[in-house]
């Protein structure tokens, strides 16, 4: 067995590893030594020690609920402990359990009473008792007040309002919520949420919001002593300020529950709860309850559905357990399908929105994308199957009509179960049939399902064969504007399947310009009502692949603003044809470059070679750009993050970060949209989206953060937030410029303060950092290596540097001696300020190449002012660390060069640290002054 074998299996040689790595700074291998420690380990004491050592671990790390648990073992073990209790005490003390702080504080002070940090965290728990209990007294009398307010009948409304509206300003501190919860605040809010007047209402939501953010143990004596089916009465209510308000407060519950599950959480709680599974799964019952109930308005079953796609699905496929999808389709699939085939004009169905088919889209398809094997997947599609049949075999139109409108919204969401249905016996000749008939709303459904199913490549060519005939005949004679506009995105669909490809064009030459052309008019025009405009929007999806028509619709200015007017609006179902046709308008969909070989070969073979067009060159986009910033494109997509709906998928926020990219390519309009609140929106994007849309997001983030400066583009907290969207570039998947601007980025930020480089730090971007420095291009050798420049200010980097062990100084020295400008600046930088801060390393430059003193020597001869600077405060810090240093620098060309820059007359900061290298030299006797070689003569 190795000698480094033995050593991974002798727990007293881990422990040691773990103090040097602790004292290194490195946390988290610090914590790895100590845990395998722990397993190797027998002794009692052993482990009590290692217990301790990994608390302190978890202190630095900030995972208070881990250093109290370790801290508490080692107790168990040797009550006696000291360390273990005071940090015990510390952990205590973050996580808000201040009266138990105290206690291991004054112990630890009476076992060691001369202890200055023992009596230091004494006193400062005593005066964060004192101001809690002051607060719980004063928010104590002002609960009350509230409450005799809002339960005095002869009070004025305003005066009740005003005690509302504090209530819920009340709630969202900690002490605030927990005297209204112990007041009996839930009979309270039970009576207002009973009020005719809104504002009470959302007040009493709002309030309910603020007692059960993050707080496991209220939140489930709120479900259970409200109950859900006032919560849900509430939600299905018809004023849709309150369902938004209502959802917001079933999302936050969900969230405290779920999230309660894990200890960190349970922590404010102070207690170990049951598992909260119970409450959850009859609030999702209760949920799907809603779904077919007429008594529940649109807005109601709408945010119902959300809260549905949010809660139902895992987090991450990585996650094993699926049992929540597989109740849910078990227990409400086909209440859901009762809403995906409502058909609001011909059938006394549930009240639905304009978003209501979309959003039962999303959630089919969340649930069918969570499911594991193909047996999940087979079930899930024959009841979908047995729905449709069951309804499609039914006497008269009706049935039928709701079977293809079910089939509509799945070829919308799980297109794989929609293709499915769309095949069964007879449905897809009614569909052609009905596209015929003479009722307006028949018409629509099946032409409706006509356009779904044209995007399935199995039916496009069947569709083409059959329905293009169709689809023209419908748009040319109908007298009808909401059946033309619907014909006419039929035909857009499938005239654009050569996608971006100039040469291959379904239609004849300046058909798709004329088809433009009429959903332009059509988008403009507002007689007709939102949902059929939003056809044209989806039309022009389609179109907009052709780059004249593209040029046009950006001429256009009352087409763009009118469809941004829609993209704000209440119909959420636009947002993905508005973010498709900005996608095509910027060009900023992905065009895979041809190899110039395979193009070659496949001339010859005869084969097709798509072609570009000609408008769609650089300079046509740019300008295409321009157009769209000065219609106002940045608040329409700020508008589109904004909303709460399902309609807002993964895919849509893809498109919508694709189009942020392209709008800040040009460093000149970044600060128009940073002003119009792009900065803003950006971050949410670049957290909860697609794997490629995070990318795009973060990208245009960091193009921001290197040109504005990140205080104003992300004002506040907000620029915390756009650390981590900044590191997750920094990735071998990424491509090089992504890695680049996220480093440039990221030196701006580390510039700013040490708060935002303990978040860099905490978001583990330094190793990464460092992996760069190594990098063969120029450029991201000096990014990364100016990154550290400004890290280096941390101590915690600074440990890095001075642990024994590792060639981070000597990679420094070498880059100071690099031809590339930047990088030797960059080097020299973090060598200035490194010696400065730790005159330790200034021993150990010596040690790193033999070259070190010509490196020091040309960055001292250098013409480059900023690298002449650079390489003074060096020699000076070193000179300043140690005696024996001063006199190897003196004795070689150091000591001339310095003199001719000494006496060069100039007043610049680089004379003056010269001259004072040479006084530190005088000083230390290793040189006379001119006045001592005078007497000397």
């Amino acid at each position: 067995m190795s000698g480094s074998e033995k050593q991974m299996e002798d727990p007293a040689a881990l422990k040691e590893e773990g103090n040097a790595l602790f004292k290194a700074g490195d946390m988290q291998g610090a914590v790895c030594c100590y845990t395998k420690a722990l397993k190797l380990t027998d002794s009692r004491a052993d482990g009590a020690v290692l217990y301790r050592n990994r608390s302190a671990c978890y202190l630095k790390l900030e995972d208070f609920s881990k250093a109290e648990a370790d801290a508490s073992k080692a107790l168990d073990s040797d009550p006696g402990d000291v360390k273990a209790r005071f940090r015990r005490a510390q952990a205590f003390q973050k996580l808000g359990r201040l009266d138990q702080a105290f206690l291991d504080a004054q112990t630890c002070a009476q076992l060691e009473p001369k202890n200055k940090a023992f009596q230091d965290l004494l006193r400062q728990l005593g005066t964060q008792m004192q101001q809690k209990s002051a607060q719980l007294n004063s928010t104590d009398a002002r609960v009350q007040q509230m409450f005799s307010l809002l339960l005095d009948a002869s009070a004025k409304d305003s005066d009740r309002q005003k005690a509302a509206q504090n209530l819920v300003v009340l709630s969202r501190e900690e002490a605030g919520a927990e005297q209204i919860f112990r007041n009996d605040g839930m009979k309270l809010t039970q009576n207002l949420l009973q009020s005719k007047q809104e504002d009470i209402v959302l007040s009493a939501l709002r309030t309910l919001v603020g007692l059960c953010t993050g707080h496991q143990s209220r939140t489930m004596a709120i479900v259970n002593e409200l109950g859900m089916d006032q919560l849900c009465a509430v939600m299905g209510s018809g004023a849709s300020t309150v369902s938004l308000a209502a959802c917001h407060l079933l999302q936050v519950m969900f969230e405290a529950l779920t999230e309660g599950m894990k200890r960190e959480i349970r922590g404010k709680d102070e207690a170990i709860l049951p598992e909260p599974s119970k409450e959850l799964r009859s609030m999702l019952r209760h949920l799907l309850e809603m779904m077919p109930a007429p008594d529940v308005s649109g807005p109601g079953r709408d945010s119902a559905i959300n809260l549905l796609v949010k809660q139902v699905p895992r987090k991450s496929l990585k996650h094993p357990d699926n049992s929540l999808a597989l109740w849910v389709i078990d227990q409400g699939l086909k209440k859901i399908l009762q809403v995906a085939g409502t058909v609001p004009e011909l059938s006394e169905g549930p009240p639905l929105t304009d978003n209501t088919h979309m959003s039962c889209s999303v959630l089919l398809s969340k649930l069918y994308d969570d499911l594991k094997s193909d047996k999940e997947r087979e079930n899930f599609s024959k009841l979908c199957e047995e729905y449709i049949q069951q309804h499609f075999s039914q006497h008269g139109l009706e049935g039928k009509l709701r079977a293809i409108q079910t089939v509509s919204v799945l070829l919308q969401g799980p297109s794989d179960v929609g293709n499915r249905t769309l095949e069964m016996s007879g449905m897809m000749d009614a569909v052609i049939s009905l596209c015929a008939s003479k009722h307006v709303i028949h018409q629509q459904i099946a032409v409706e399902a006509l356009i779904h199913a044209a995007g399935k490549a199995k039916r496009a060519s069947f569709i083409t064969a059959n329905g293009v005939a169709l689809l023209k005949d419908l748009y040319k004679k109908s007298e009808n504007d909401r059946i033309r506009v619907r014909a006419l995105v039929g035909l857009c669909k499938l005239g654009s399947a050569g996608g971006t490809d100039f040469s291959m064009k379904q239609f004849a030459e300046g058909s798709t310009l004329k088809l433009a052309k009429q959903c332009r008019k059509w988008l403009c025009n507002e007689s007709l009502p939102p949902t059929s405009r939003r056809w044209s929007v989806e039309g022009l999806a389609y179109l907009t692949f052709d780059a004249d028509v593209k040029e046009d619709f950006v001429e256009d200015k009352n087409a763009l603003l009118a469809m941004f007017e829609l993209a704000k609006s209440e119909d959420k179902t636009v947002l993905f044809a508005v973010g498709s046709t900005l996608v095509n308008c910027t060009n900023s969909y992905d065009v895979e470059k041809l190899d110039p070989q395979m193009v070659e070969l496949a001339k010859y073979a005869k084969q097709h070679v798509p072609e570009e067009h000609p408008k769609d060159a650089h300079s046509f986009v740019e300008k295409r750009v321009v157009k769209l910033l000065e219609a106002g494109v940045v608040s329409a997509l700020v508008c589109m993050v904004k909303q709460e709906s399902p309609a807002l998928t993964e895919a849509c926020k893809e498109c919508i970060s694709r189009v942020f990219l392209a709008l800040v390519e040009r460093q000149e309009d970044r600060g128009t949209v940073v002003a119009q609140g792009g900065g803003k929106a950006l971050i949410p994007l670049a957290t909860d989206n697609t794997d490629v849309g995070k990318v795009k997001a973060a990208q245009a983030l960091a193009k921001i953060a290197i040109t504005s400066n990140p205080e104003i583009a992300f004002p506040g907290e907000r620029i915390y937030e756009v650390v981590r969207p900044l590191v997750n570039l920094l990735r071998l998947e990424c491509t090089m410029l992504q890695n680049f601007e996220a480093l440039m980025a990221l030196t701006n930020l580390a510039g700013i303060s040490e708060r935002l480089r303990q978040k860099i730090i905490k978001e583990k971007a330094v190793p990464k950092i460092e992996g760069y420095m190594f990098e063969e291009h120029d450029l991201i050798r000096a990014s990364s290596t100016e990154c550290m420049c400004n890290l280096v200010l941390s101590s915690e980097v600074q440990k890095l540097y001075l642990a024994t062990g590792n060639d981070r100084l000597k990679l420094l020295v070498l880059y100071s001696g690099e031809e590339s400008e930047r990088l030797r600046k960059a080097a020299a930088g973090t060598l200035a300020m490194l010696t400065a801060e730790q005159p330790e390393l200034c021993t150990r430059i010596p040690e790193t190449t033999t070259h070190w003193l010509e490196i020091l020597q040309a960055l001292l001869l250098s013409e480059v002012p900023d690298l002449r600077h650079r390489g003074v405060v060096i020699v000076q810090n070193m000179m300043q660390a140690e005696k024996s240093l001063a006199e190897t620098l003196m004795e070689s060309e150091v000591m001339e060069i310095l003199s001719v820059i000494a006496n060069e007359g100039t007043v610049d900061p680089v004379s003056k640290i010269a001259l004072d290298c040479l006084d530190k030299a005088i000083e230390y006797g290793i040189i006379q002054s001119r006045e001592e070689k005078e007497k000397g003569k």
